[in-house]
């Protein structure tokens, strides 16, 4: 296949992630200030699966469709209005989140250990920066903002990333052995 059909490929694979956070952003738990949601979880796993240049554009294409008034963000909600609001953070921290899940996944071996502590630090940069967001947009204290945007979330992130890198893993080893994903130059990936 060439390289021009293999780039395709991965760039609607990457809109179909984009399509799977927004499903998995349907599934909320209603907090005060920011919801629990099945975003983190599509993150994840787009990152842990596609690695860090197509993790990151699906993340940047849910974003982005969200921005233009598809309802895909919690809640079926969509416009500027979300990401330039108080859980907005969240949302753009995704693409931070997704290029670095990827990114350490490359940097290592593609195995569940390393998967999972990927996805443990990509929570930790989307809550981080969520916080940090809601905090200046909601006009909270510093304790206010880690009681409502961080701590909270902690116990469900740990799930989450756990869930995303065993279950990435081993989608990510099946796309490979079907040679559905990118052959890495170096032999890395299970």
């Amino acid at each position: 296949m060439s390289a021009q059909h293999e780039r395709l490929r991965m760039m609607l694979t990457a809109a179909l992630f984009a399509a799977i956070i927004g499903i998995f952003a349907q599934i909320t738990i209603p907090l005060p200030f920011v919801p629990i949601t099945g975003q983190t979880l599509a993150v994840g796993l787009a990152a842990t699966i596609l690695g860090s240049r197509y993790g990151a554009l699906s993340a940047l294409l849910y974003m982005l469709v969200g921005a233009v008034g598809v309802p895909v963000f919690s809640g079926m909600s969509a416009g500027m209005s979300i990401i330039f609001g108080p859980t907005g953070g969240y949302i753009i921290s995704f693409v931070l989140s997704a290029f670095f899940i990827g990114w350490y996944i490359e940097k290592t071996k593609a195995t569940v250990p390393q998967a999972f502590s990927a996805n443990l630090i990509g929570m930790v940069i989307n809550l981080a920066f969520g916080t940090v967001w809601l905090k200046i947009f909601a006009e909270l204290s510093w304790m206010e903002a880690l009681a409502a945007g961080f701590l909270p979330f902690i116990i469900g992130g740990i799930i989450k990333a756990f869930l995303a890198a065993w279950i990435g893993i081993e989608v990510r080893k099946r796309l490979a052995s079907a040679r559905l994903l990118p052959q890495p130059t170096k032999n890395r990936t299970a």
